[in-house]
């Protein structure tokens, strides 16, 4: 019965999933992600835009993705990154010297999302490799990993910048690892050491700990949040601590930044999943916060 009632409810899930879903991307276009960023501007916020492929791309197409982003990003003169994925590129260093060459040219910030633990040596590869050719690159450490706090030391020897998150892949080492405990001690190893922290999560509790034991440190730091969730109390949050927002603004092909077994662990998402189904995300317009997004750190 258990089994029934699991296959009914995810038959049921799968396209309510797909109509919520594209409420999380500022469309399929390059240009829908740049209209966000520049209306983010307006307000005071910076951003990063994130290419959601698709199963069917392959790297060179990938590749010409990000490069057209870059393109348009120099000339839009915005204070905005973007954010690619080793993986779907089949860590391939002669796809992503070109990408670098590209971004220094553009005087944009690379940013390297977190996929499975697995693909996190790799990543770091290509970082390492790449960095004398540019410096302004960043990694992702997941709280629920638990490497990520030796990855932490890493980047700090690397130099790069660092974006912790609560993490969407289980540790296959450690699956019942806390990722609010796991995501401070990331924060702790990185205070005081990082040459700059975004504190990418939506849980107000936690990033109003998370910003306070970085500034504590003096150590760069803003609050970043994904296009779609709901802002008023993490921006609130932010402008408490004095710290920037920065928005990830996804493109190309939708998709949850939530699942339906969250929901018994976190009773919010179920309103998030009516909400998405009913409207799609509102981008912050009060004068609270403006504030809250003033003075982007890089």
């Amino acid at each position: 019965m258990n089994f029934t009632l699991r296959h009914m409810l995810q038959a049921c899930w799968t396209p309510l999933a797909t109509r919520a879903a594209r409420h999380y991307i500022a469309g399929p276009d390059l240009a829908d992600a740049l209209r966000t960023c520049r209306q983010l501007s307006r307000l005071g916020f910076a951003g990063t835009v994130g290419y959601w492929n698709g199963d069917s791309e392959s790297p060179r197409q990938l590749a010409d993705t990000h490069l057209a982003a870059l393109d348009a990003l120099a000339r839009e003169g915005l204070n905005c990154s973007i954010s690619i994925k080793a993986p779907p590129l089949g860590f391939a260093q002669d796809l992503l010297t070109a990408i670098v060459e590209r971004a220094r040219r553009a005087d944009v910030t690379i940013h390297f999302d977190s996929l499975a633990p697995e693909a996190s040596d790799a990543t770091f590869a290509m970082i390492a490799e790449a960095l004398p050719q540019y410096p302004r690159l960043g990694c992702t450490l997941p709280g629920r990993w638990r490497r990520s706090v030796h990855d932490a030391d890493l980047a700090v020897e690397l130099g790069v910048t660092v974006r912790v998150v609560k993490g969407q892949w289980v540790d296959p080492m450690r699956p019942d690892l806390d990722m609010r405990t796991g995501f401070l001690a990331v924060i702790d190893r990185l205070a005081g050491r990082a040459a700059h922290v975004g504190v990418a999560t939506h849980d107000v509790e936690l990033a109003r700990e998370a910003l306070r034991r970085l500034r504590a440190a003096n150590t760069p730091c803003e609050l970043e949040l994904l296009l779609g969730l709901p802002t008023g109390l993490p921006l609130r949050t932010a402008a408490a601590a004095g710290a920037p927002v920065r928005f990830y603004i996804p493109y190309g092909h939708s998709a949850l930044p939530y699942r339906l077994s969250q929901v018994p662990q976190t009773p919010r998402v179920a309103w998030w999943i009516v909400r998405d189904l009913l409207a799609g995300p509102t981008l912050p317009r009060s004068h609270g916060d403006k504030v809250a997004g003033g003075q982007q750190g890089a």
